[in-house]
């Protein structure tokens, strides 16, 4: 059996080869703005939006602006609501439910 040589790079190619190890894939961003897309698509068409609060409540209303803590909600009947995200649990487009009664689901 013959005896293996041991080969050390030198010390450039060490340098390189560590500089390129190092970049890694960058962390995905914080936010995709996803929902403020949703939000601006749903204010330019004046969708009514059934906002489902925390406590079971039914708002239903057009989005008349947002922000990093609240929505404005517009309504026809009744006054107009600045509501604080954490109160809501979920909203979905009037429509959809009228819909899914329509199916008789």
């Amino acid at each position: 059996m013959a005896s293996r040589k041991l080969i050390r790079p030198d010390a450039e190619l060490t340098r390189e080869i560590g500089s390129r190890a190092v970049r890694r894939k960058q962390a995905p961003p914080d936010q995709t703005n996803a929902e403020e897309n949703y939000y601006l698509k749903q204010m330019a068409a004046k969708t009514q939006m059934v906002v489902v609060l925390n406590n079971d409540e039914e708002v239903i209303g057009a989005i008349e602006w947002y922000d990093r803590g609240a929505i404005k909600l517009t309504r026809t009947k009744g006054p107009n609501l600045l509501i604080p995200k954490t109160s809501i649990r979920y909203l979905f487009k009037e429509e959809e439910r009228r819909r899914r009664a329509r199916r008789g689901g």
